[in-house]
């Protein structure tokens, strides 16, 4: 209860300036919702690229090589993917079906990269584990929606199990949960990431429901990781636990995004409690100002909340998560105000992009498409 209040008081603290700085706000029809979902749909179609145009990667400032790394190639077509497949009117659409299709190849050839090995996987910075996630999600996704090709069964079977096995293998000694950003030598224990930590959960549950076993006492050891991480006036650390920040968790305006998406995360799992969450979508709306001074800006974890670009969609997409765990009653207006948000930042093509790089805003409108299609597709539970 202590935590709950402490909360909802910085949320109070800060509504007022967070209604004055967050610029164009203005009423969103669900027309327009529609529409702009209609238009992502477009815009992610011609997005597509590659020598056999089927890959939507992310792109961010790490290489390997002076390439993109696989992970993200493998993580961005997955997201992207989830977007076409869930956008109104997908099974009516072959243009949708085939670049899906090719798609979800690249992403099942693609356990067969070196870099996206298990075995050679020896932390330090590494992404190859956003691979493993979003293609856990997107191939369990497509399998409980039965959208799968029945050319593609048995290559997608064999992908699922891998990239599950590998996920599971992956976790962090001891501590539990994932982070891209480790000590190099996989076995030293490193601080978790709920950033990393709650989605990883959240694609487990996915398999899980699809009728794959999952090791549950990675789960559990996941899930203690991310309370280990909250503090009492509602915080949540990047890294690590509270404890380790000696009792003081990050700053609430720079941790929304993952207050979010860890609170919805312990709900799923029957942890937590709504009252946190919706103490966390409220923090979301009185701070997003924050987040907004970062979209789009070169540099990573700037002052005075270390917030990064990368972490604008994120937000968006786990405070439209968090609210559909909400009560009924609650929900619509929550939503109004999200959308109205994101509308606010949404580019002139009818794109979201929240990085430097052009080739981002496949990453970015994907994320805004699913966060708009939330109400109808619900949250997948423990």
């Amino acid at each position: 209860m202590r935590r709950v209040m402490a909360m909802a008081m910085a949320c109070v603290c800060g509504v007022v300036g967070a209604i004055a700085g967050a610029g164009e706000v203005r009423p969103v029809s669900k027309e327009e919702v529609a529409q702009a979902i209609d238009k992502g749909v477009e815009l992610l179609l011609a997005m597509q690229e590659g020598d056999t145009k089927a890959e939507w990667p992310y792109e961010g400032v790490y290489r390997v090589k002076g390439q993109i790394p696989i992970g993200y190639r493998v993580g961005g077509t997955a997201i992207a993917c989830l977007a076409l497949t869930r956008a109104p009117g997908y099974d009516a659409d072959e243009r949708r079906q085939a670049a899906v299709a090719r798609g979800l190849k690249f992403v099942c050839d693609a356990i067969e990269h070196p870099l996206m090995s298990e075995k050679d996987y020896d932390a330090g910075y590494d992404v190859r584990g956003w691979g493993y996630i979003y293609g856990v999600e997107l191939i369990a996704s497509l399998k409980l929606a039965k959208r799968i090709p029945a050319e593609m069964a048995d290559a997608c079977e064999k992908a699922l199990a891998f990239y599950l096995d590998a996920l599971q293998k992956t976790e962090i000694p001891k501590a539990g949960g994932w982070n891209y950003a480790r000590p190099a030598g996989r076995e030293k224990v490193a601080r978790p990431s709920p950033f990393m930590t709650a989605p990883g959960l959240r694609a487990m549950f996915v398999a899980r429901i699809a009728g794959y076993a999952v090791d549950e006492a990675v789960v559990t050891r996941a899930l203690d990781a991310l309370e280990r991480g909250r503090g009492m006036a509602g915080g949540v650390q990047y890294a690590g636990s509270v404890e380790d920040a000696n009792g003081r968790a990050d700053g609430v305006p720079g941790a929304v995004g993952r207050m979010c998406a860890v609170e919805a995360t312990l709900v799923m799992a029957g942890r937590g409690s709504v009252a946190n969450v919706r103490a966390a979508v409220d923090a979301f709306i009185v701070h997003w100002e924050w987040l907004n001074r970062r979209r789009a800006k070169s540099g990573t974890h700037e002052g005075p909340y270390s917030v990064a670009p990368y972490y604008f969609m994120y937000a968006h997409y786990s405070a439209a998560q968090a609210i559909e765990l909400l009560p009924e009653k609650e929900r619509a207006e929550y939503r109004r105000r999200v959308t109205e948000l994101m509308f606010s930042v949404r580019d002139e093509d009818g794109s979201w992009n929240d990085r430097v790089f052009k080739r981002t805003a496949n990453f970015g409108t994907s994320f805004a498409m699913l966060a708009m299609l939330m109400p109808e597709r619900g949250v997948e539970k423990k």
